[in-house]
């Protein structure tokens, strides 16, 4: 899942909805997850990767910072992670000028990466973006997972349409879509993806399952590295260190690992490559007493705010 914003079906981002334990927040192990409006859509949470095909809005918040890679531009086919224990900021609810100190920010696919910085692309890659469900309809009808009776399958927490990975075919279709979103984080200068929803088949009614998911992931994963892009585990602790690897993920982003004592799984796969994104004081101090000199970890607001909103924070260990 991820942390909060709106953002318009391809482009803008908007303010979502504060909570406790957040909304975006699925079942175990929790995440928080992407909404629009339509064409903004409202949602209690953050993120809208939109295809390249889809128009595209301008954005309510613009970068302060052109696009412009951290380092060089690595040779087609290599990649480079995140660097371990590095001060890191989320701000996939919203650009703005990263605090002193910060060498890694992840911001959604239609920001500008900060320029001089390690940037990592968000991007919702198994759920379509809640407004995005008309595009799809119109350009991709058979890429949406439908039940028995025709009818949409809905990720409820989240209020997002399942997109459908069960076969090879709508796999390779779904990588097509996808990894042009991806393309264009790298164009742009990010150095990494993360991939948001792996887990959604555990709330497709069964119709979709652990096995078709990491296929797709791995095809994904495979698209990135063409693309020079570094890839990101986001969430789903469940998921092994044999299948991590088998998919080809690099390093993991994690929200609220210590509150829910998950850390040790995504340590497990990745050692030190990991970013852990806390939304309490208890969890963040926690992560940083077990892991502080480590791993890279901040404590943020729920709705991944800017400053000047005022319910922002941003603290790292």
């Amino acid at each position: 899942m991820t942390a909060v914003a709106l953002v318009a079906l391809g482009v803008g981002i908007g303010t979502a909805d504060a909570g406790t334990r957040a909304p975006w927040h699925s079942a175990k192990p929790t995440r928080s997850k992407p909404v629009s409006t339509a064409p903004v859509k409202a949602s209690p949470t953050a993120r809208a990767s939109a295809s390249p095909a889809q128009p595209s809005a301008t954005p309510a918040k613009s970068s302060p910072t052109a696009p412009a890679p951290a380092t060089a531009t690595p040779k087609p086919g290599s990649w480079t992670p995140p660097p371990a224990n590095a001060t890191f900021d989320y701000q996939i609810g919203g650009v703005y000028t990263p605090p002193a100190g910060v060498t890694v920010v992840s911001r959604d696919s239609e920001a500008a990466p900060a320029a001089g910085l390690y940037n990592i692309c968000y991007v919702n890659a198994f759920q379509a973006q809640p407004g995005a469900e008309s595009w799809w309809t119109a350009n991709h009808p058979e890429l949406l997972l439908r039940d028995a009776a025709g009818k949409l399958v809905i990720d409820e927490d989240w209020d997002e349409v399942m997109l459908d990975f069960s076969t090879e075919a709508k796999r390779t279709a779904l990588t097509g879509v996808v990894g042009g979103w991806m393309d264009r984080c790298a164009a742009r200068g990010f150095q990494a993806v993360e991939l948001d929803n792996l887990d959604s088949y555990t709330r497709s009614k069964g119709l979709l399952n652990q096995t078709q998911a990491i296929a797709y992931a791995t095809s994904l994963a495979t698209r990135a590295h063409a693309r020079s892009l570094a890839v990101g585990q986001k969430n789903s602790a469940e998921l092994s260190k044999a299948n991590a690897r088998r998919i080809g993920f690099d390093f993991a982003v994690a929200e609220e690992c210590a509150d829910y004592d998950e850390c040790d799984a995504y340590t497990a796969s990745y050692g030190d490559n990991v970013i852990v994104i806390e939304y309490s004081r208890a969890g963040f101090t926690k992560a940083c007493s077990a892991f502080g000199s480590r791993l890279s970890i901040v404590l943020r607001d729920v709705d991944v705010t800017t400053p000047g909103n005022r319910s922002y924070v941003h603290e790292a260990c």
